[in-house]
């Protein structure tokens, strides 16, 4: 029986709030010293070195808050070299260089996001950006550490539901935000707390949205016309999670447990009348032993049991299909003790899933995934250089149940696959005269099938197509080169570019075949018959960003801007890859005024897609015009900050080219619209 709903009501939510309020305790000062302390990269960085090979980006602290969307598509989509698949404002996964699906991986505290968000466009993934304090994105192949579904790059949400170190009395976070074009109704409080040996977290929050409104756009109705709309028909969304969790804190390290829930109920875009109805449960252990000497100075562990499940509700409300993924992931680090200028890490990393697809709209049978990997990370300095390299071996079983019931043939009998693919990967950074440092790094890649991959075989309804994989499927193999430059004098100042090359000799695509349509026997629709294909590919593109603070004299004034662009190519059809982002530039000013004052405009375009398959078409460009306004205060021993945003200031249409081509008529980005939000720290 499916577990009951899990509701923190808002009122959960506030209590949190007004506790929170209630025990500003902590200085602000302390804390304004706090912002100012530049952010080093957690994720692909085992040995907490200041700067990495291998591109990428962080948002934490005022700049996350601004930038936060109801998903992480949305908050991270307009970072240097990511876009969002975008299948409506609620289901929206990042998209890095123009790879996406089972080759990003969405991390939460570095473990895995057991889900269903990579098997369909219109499955969200079950993480809430309202609860996360730091959001690391790396750009570019992670295999090395992560596995083969990091061969595009990673996304790893960070949060302290299991605290790492000592909490010293009482301190938390409370936000309300409302407004925007969907009319977003938000609240969250965290609490955090502790003393000499234990630290302790409490969170809690909930969403609510109506159907985002857009500038009017032409809808198809689907019978060859169109209706005149100026809302994302079925987008509205309520969520609601939150959290417990314990630490035992010591000088050498730490041990805790943590419990948290997560509920989104929000409407399918493509489909009028269907509700996914969404759970996840999630209780994980991690911890961490430092060592004063010795060969091992430190070992880390992590494992956590994940309980995943969505029903498709339809609009007669029985349930037409429903999704679940239960399974356990794990991961163990040992770092070693410097061998001269030799120091490293060696990990174990295992992933054991259970998948079901039961009702009207399964394509993929019931499948278990194992999933057994190990890996070793190396860096050695060479005067002022650092070269780094390494290596994976990964085991992976995928099995199908087949079909479950006999007398309705669809997948054939139980079917087993087995792969081992490895990854290595060779990098370089060099410190250059005046600020400036080189990196390089190369790396090959190998990634093993999905289960929708290999077994696919039935209509998919969220892409109107009939989808078909294939038991033959040879595991993707590449190669990836990435050049990158930069220039820093201050936090205020920099200039980062990086170039990058992907080539494949095998890249497991989905493509039309160009067989007649399948007739559904029952509905007689005819849907156009995709499969699963491993192609030659290739993906070049580069990313640059810079800011310069002109003023810096009590008023200060910070220019920055950014360009992107990546060129995929299916090197065996001759054709371009589809749903690949065109290229897109941004400019902004920020003005800090008067006393904590900060006003911010900025604009975004993206130029014209018509590199497309055949079987697409053109997406138009856009420029957005967004301006926010905020003001850190002081509130007895709290900090605050209050913010006003208006996004998309000329109320353009625009549409996502990395939108799947069925879906991308119906769901624009949103319109002209007006929010607001208050946050207090303490």
């Amino acid at each position: 029986m499916p577990t009951p709903p899990f509701r923190p009501p808002l009122r959960s939510v506030l209590a949190l709030a007004v506790l929170g309020a209630a025990c500003a305790v902590r200085a602000q000062d302390a804390a304004a010293a706090a912002a100012t302390l530049a952010p080093v990269l957690v994720t692909g960085n085992p040995l907490a070195a200041d700067a990495l090979a291998t591109p990428a980006s962080v948002l934490t602290g005022t700049e996350l808050v601004l930038r936060r969307g109801s998903t992480l598509g949305d908050t991270l989509g307009s970072l240097p070299g990511v876009s969002s698949s975008y299948f409506g404002p609620n289901a929206n996964r990042p998209v890095i260089r123009g790879f996406d699906g089972d080759r990003i991986r969405v991390l939460n505290n570095a473990g895995a996001s057991l889900d269903a968000s990579s098997l369909s466009f219109d499955h969200a993934v079950p993480l809430d950006p309202l609860l996360v304090t730091r959001l690391e994105v790396l750009r570019g192949p992670a295999a090395l550490l992560y596995g083969g579904s990091a061969v595009g790059g990673v996304v790893n949400a960070i949060d302290n539901r299991i605290p790492r170190e000592p909490q010293p009395g009482v301190s938390g976070v409370a936000e309300a935000r409302g407004g925007g074009a969907a009319r977003e109704r938000a609240a969250v409080g965290a609490v955090d707390a502790g003393g000499e040996g234990f630290a302790l977290h409490a969170d809690a929050f909930a969403r609510r949205t109506d159907d985002l409104r857009t500038p009017d756009y032409k809808r198809p109705d689907g019978a060859g016309g169109f209706t005149r709309e100026n809302r994302i028909i079925n987008s509205t969304s309520e969520g609601r999670g939150g959290a417990l969790g314990g630490s035992w804190v010591g000088s050498r390290g730490y041990l805790g447990l943590a419990w948290d829930s997560y509920r989104n109920d929000y409407g399918v875009v493509a489909e009028e009348d269907i509700l996914i109805k969404m759970q996840r449960d999630k209780l994980a252990l991690a911890g961490e032993y430092r060592f004063n000497d010795g060969f091992v100075r430190k070992i880390s562990g992590r494992v956590q049991r994940t309980d995943y499940q969505h029903e498709e509700v339809e609009g007669t409300g029985e349930v037409g299909t429903t999704f679940e993924n239960k399974g356990t992931d794990s991961r163990f680090e040992l770092e070693h003790a410097a061998i001269g200028a030799l120091k490293g890490v060696i990990g174990l990393q295992t992933e054991d899933s259970d998948f079901s697809a039961l009702g009207d709209e399964a394509f993929v049978p019931s499948t278990g995934t194992r999933q057994f990997a190990g890996f070793v990370f190396e860096e050695l300095g060479v005067g002022e250089a650092k070269i780094s390299f390494g290596g994976r071996i990964e085991r992976t079983t995928v099995d199908s149940a087949g079909d479950a019931d006999p007398a309705e043939p669809k997948f054939g009998d139980p079917q087993s696959r087995r792969f081992t693919t490895g990854s290595a990967a060779l990098g370089g950074l060099w410190p250059l005269a005046g600020g400036w440092q080189a990196s390089a790094n190369l790396a090959y890649t190998e990634r093993a099938p999905t289960l929708y991959e290999l077994y696919a075989n039935g209509v998919h309804a969220a892409t109107g197509t009939f989808e078909r994989g294939s038991l033959d499927q040879h595991k993707e193999r590449g190669s990836n080169l990435d050049l990158g430059l930069q220039w820093s004098t201050s936090p205020h100042s920099s200039v980062k570019a990086s170039l990058f090359a992907s080539d494949f000799s095998n890249y497991i695509a989905l493509l039309a075949t160009g067989e007649p349509d399948f007739i559904d026997a029952d509905s007689g629709e005819s849907f156009p018959v995709y499969a699963f294909q491993g192609v030659r590919a290739r993906f070049v593109g580069g990313e640059l960003e810079a800011r310069w603070r002109l003023l810096d004299a009590g008023r200060t004034l910070d220019l920055d801007g950014q360009l992107d662009w990546v060129r995929a190519d299916n090197r065996t059809s001759g054709e371009p890859l589809p749903r690949i982002a065109p290229l897109r530039a941004a400019l902004g000013a920020s003005w800090g005024f008067a006393e904590d004052w900060l006003l911010r405009g900025e604009v975004r375009h993206a130029a014209r897609q018509s590199r497309v398959p055949s079987d697409d078409v053109a997406t138009p460009s856009y420029t957005l015009l967004n301006l926010a306004l905020s003001k850190s205060f002081g509130l007895g021993g709290a900090a605050g900050l209050a913010y006003l945003k208006l996004d998309n200031l000329t109320d353009e249409l625009a549409f996502n080219a990395s939108t799947i081509g069925t879906v991308r008529p119906l769901a624009p980005l949103g319109g002209r619209a007006l929010s607001a939000g208050l946050r207090l720290s303490f």
